[in-house]
Formats: C-alpha cells, sequence, structure tokens
C-alpha cells in the first residue's frame, strides 16, 4: 500500500497490516469510551462530619438559652460545617487489552486513508517561531480551512509555539497520539519519520 508525500511528490510504501485494517466500528466506539472514562479526574470531593476540624464541645446548654438546640458546630446546618451525603474522591477506570487498543487504532488511521483525511509529509520546517509561517504551511498545502492536527516524532517546540494561537490547529507529539484526537480531527497531518514510526509501535 503506497501513501503519496505531498510537498515531495513521492510516495511512501506503508504495511497493509497496519494500514489496510477494515473499520470496525463497535471496537472503536469501546476504546474511545474508555479513553474518555480513563481521562476523567474523579477529584471531586467535599467534607463530611468527621472531616470538620473542632466541635467536640457542645455550643451551649440543651435548655434555657432560648435558642435552638445545638451539639456541634460540625453539623451541616452550621455555616462552615460539613455536608450531608458528601462527595467522595471516584476512581474511574476502564480496561481494555493492548491488541484491542492497537488493532482500534490500526482501524482508525486506515479509515484516514481512505476517506483521505491523513496526509504524509516529508517534515514540517518552522525557521521563525511566528504565527504566520504555520498559516502560509497550511494554505501551501491547501488545508487551512480544517480542524487540524499536526503529529511529529518528537516535541518540536518551534512548531508547537507557532501553532498554539491557531484555534483550529493542534500540535502533538507521537508519544501523546489517542483515538480522540484522531477522530474529532477533519485531516491528519503527520511528517514520515513519525509515520514509520507509528508503523513500528502498532506492528509489535
Amino acid at each position: 500500500m503506497n501513501l503519496k508525500i505531498i510537498n515531495i511528490s513521492e510516495k511512501i510504501k506503508l504495511s497493509k497490516e497496519v494500514f489496510y485494517k477494515k473499520f470496525n466500528k463497535s471496537l472503536i466506539h469501546q476504546v474511545v469510551t474508555s479513553y474518555i472514562t480513563n481521562s476523567r479526574q474523579g477529584t471531586k470531593a467535599q467534607k463530611k462530619y468527621t472531616n470538620i476540624r473542632g466541635g467536640g464541645k457542645k455550643p451551649w446548654r440543651q435548655k434555657g438559652t432560648g435558642r435552638a438546640r445545638a451539639g456541634s458546630i460540625r453539623s451541616p446546618l452550621w455555616r462552615g460545617g460539613s455536608i450531608t451525603f458528601a462527595a467522595k474522591k471516584k476512581k474511574y477506570y476502564k480496561k481494555v487489552n493492548r491488541k484491542m487498543y492497537r488493532l482500534a487504532m490500526c482501524s482508525i488511521i486506515s479509515e484516514l486513508i481512505r476517506q483521505k483525511r491523513l496526509i504524509a509529509i516529508k517534515e514540517i520546517d518552522v525557521k521563525i517561531i511566528k504565527t504566520k509561517q504555520i498559516i502560509m504551511k497550511m494554505k501551501d498545502l491547501n488545508i487551512k480551512k480544517f480542524k487540524i492536527i499536526i503529529i511529529t516524532e518528537k516535541f518540536d517546540k518551534k512548531i508547537e509555539l507557532a501553532s498554539r494561537n491557531i484555534p483550529n490547529i493542534n500540535t502533538i507529539n507521537l508519544r501523546l497520539i489517542n483515538p480522540l484526537s484522531l477522530i474529532k480531527t477533519d485531516k491528519v497531518l503527520i511528517t514520515v519519520s513519525a509515520l514509520r514510526k507509528l508503523e513500528h509501535i502498532l506492528k509489535i
């Protein structure tokens, strides 16, 4: 299977084992759902009765003051007191084995190639850290009006800084690639070196 490299008018040979998979909708749904679930932090927490400091002593005597009975300042009725049915920290985790994840990634990338949404490029050379540099490059590639994700093999600070002010362009390195970012974008712009490394990772 061959994929054209747009900026040098050449073709790159790709493995059929990785980039020629059928679109498996149910598997992709399972993997994406798992990714979203595992991304949840679950850090919301409120203080219950035992977490409030103080309140060991009864605020005032039971009778004779004219005020309502009170046993502790930690009561949920008091300002600064505890919360009734307080929320606790929760772990969100949905397991997907490695083989399923890789197969889903292969299926997604294969579909992107079939729909001509994956674009291979030799390299993205940004000499000056300016937003205009990235805009001009996207204009030359005729993909400026789409929601784009740029994938490089390693973190490229120049590309990251030059593109971060453009709302429809997101830049990630190969280590941060995930199924959700691939599905949500219109065009995936990937360097040849990153594509080769991805092919090697998904083959194993």
